[in-house]
């Protein structure tokens, strides 16, 4: 072949490439999808912590639990919404349940998809689809903006189409928005549509796919203090009571807030301040 046609051939390659080799689904436990070009990259060690140092949160947990649990063993189950209050647990919950069910021999996928990936979503549950492995797609922070199209792609998963959902796949998603769209925005297209109802509904009622409903509220100092008591004991960390406490409450009314987040990090400097290394 001559030079020339060698560049054509090339550049043709170029823009229409083979397709990817199918992904070797048991090279981990858990996956992130990327794209450009389409992958599955295995994630070795899944960042989370255990799931008995999750407090304030026992609801939500074993509703959690039980879910993924009837899930990995081929019973029907749920996809789920975690919203509410930020800091409070929901993707961390999300990663702890995984392993859980991990460790009780139970051998479910974890698939992080970015919200930004959404509308690839087809093609990944079409490698999914084809293995008989069973798969949470974990969805962390998910939520709509006015003009935001994306929410589309994510009723492939909750509703299926025409193939339905793939029965080895589960959505478990997060979210500080019960409705994922800003309260203001649905006022907004009730007030400006000529059929308010109509034009609100389809995005509002895209929560009422998920079968499950898990709310996350701030916490009280009780269960705030309960928290850094709980990493303390995990991390062998041995502070006086009274000063644990009186510290705890003071990093707190800096921070404006309570929450799970606001306790790590409380105890991120603590360990620091006495030389443990975490």
């Amino acid at each position: 072949m001559s030079d020339p046609l060698i560049r054509i051939a090339e550049a043709l390659e170029r823009l229409a490439p083979p397709p990817a080799p199918a992904p070797d689904l048991s090279a981990a436990d858990a996956f992130a999808w990327h794209t450009g070009p389409d992958r599955l990259v295995p994630v070795q060690r899944v960042a989370r912590i255990d799931i008995g140092l999750l407090r304030g949160i026992d609801r939500a947990r074993d509703t959690l639990l039980a879910n993924t649990l009837q899930f990995a063993r081929g019973a029907a189950a749920n996809n789920a919404l975690l919203w509410g209050a930020r800091g409070m647990g929901k993707s961390s919950l999300v990663k702890a349940v995984h392993a859980e069910v991990l460790r009780q021999g139970l051998p479910v996928k974890l698939v992080e998809l970015a919200r930004e990936d959404l509308p690839t979503v087809g093609r990944l549950l079409g490698h999914l689809r084809a293995s008989d492995a069973r798969f949470i797609l974990f969805c962390d922070d998910l939520s709509f903006s006015h003009d935001d199209q994306h929410y589309k792609s994510l009723k492939a998963v909750l509703d299926g189409g025409i193939e339905g959902r793939p029965a080895n796949v589960l959505l478990y998603a997060t979210s500080n928005r019960r409705h994922l769209m800003p309260r203001d925005m649905i006022e907004n297209e009730r007030s400006t549509a000529i059929s308010p109802s109509e034009a609100v509904e389809e995005k509002v009622s895209l929560s009422d796919r998920f079968g499950l409903w898990l709310g996350f509220h701030p916490s009280d100092q009780d269960t705030f203090l309960a928290m850094i008591e709980g990493y303390c004991m995990s991390y062998g960390l041995s502070i006086p009571p009274e000063q644990l406490r009186a510290e705890a409450i003071e990093w707190q009314a800096t921070r404006g807030s309570r929450s799970g987040r606001v306790a790590w990090q409380f105890f991120c400097d603590l360990a620091g301040r006495n030389g443990l290394a975490l």
